[in-house]
């Protein structure tokens, strides 16, 4: 009853479910499985190919995005809960291309949708489909917006500053 009840309290407080009836997101709960991660943990990987189909919603702990740029690491996002992390390979995009890493900083419980397991609603619950692919394109717009926010606050403070740091 804690894993269900772990899993409804995330999904309800998720922008993928915002359009849901509490009916719909308990259809939905039933594909979701949860795993455990240790501080330290890799959760995804480049070229690991165990998640790479998956959805990944954060219910709880501390995870960070890296990525590896010219050998350096850094640090892209620290996740909340609810946020969402495999979204390239779950929507079917190429994985081979995908170089960022996601690690437990502490311990933590990760919601698994696997891509497979939510097709299966296509054709009898194609509304729930609709639905969470829209609260996916919100939760990139989000990205996209901040990372947008971010580039022209580094913009300006390069141009205030002359490049001098």
């Amino acid at each position: 009853m804690e894993t269900y009840n772990l899993i409804m309290e995330t999904l309800r407080n998720s922008t993928l479910t915002e359009e849901l009836r509490d009916a719909e997101i308990e259809q939905l709960a039933t594909l979701i499985t949860v795993r455990d991660y240790k501080a330290g943990e890799y959760i995804l990987q480049p070229g690991e190919a165990d998640l790479k189909c998956s959805l990944l919603i954060l219910a709880s702990g501390d995870v960070e995005a890296n990525a590896n740029t010219g050998g350096e690491k850094m640090t892209l996002h620290m996740l909340t809960q609810g946020d969402l992390a495999g979204i390239i390979g779950f929507v079917g995009g190429n994985v081979m291309q995908i170089s960022a890493t996601t690690v437990a900083k502490s311990d933590s419980k990760v919601l698994v949708l696997e891509r497979v397991r939510f097709e299966s609603l296509l054709n009898t619950q194609p509304a729930i489909v609709y639905y969470v692919m829209r609260g996916l394109a919100r939760y990139i717009h989000g990205i996209v917006r901040r990372m947008n926010t971010q580039s022209v606050e580094m913009s300006n403070y390069i141009h205030k500053t002359g490049g001098r740091y």
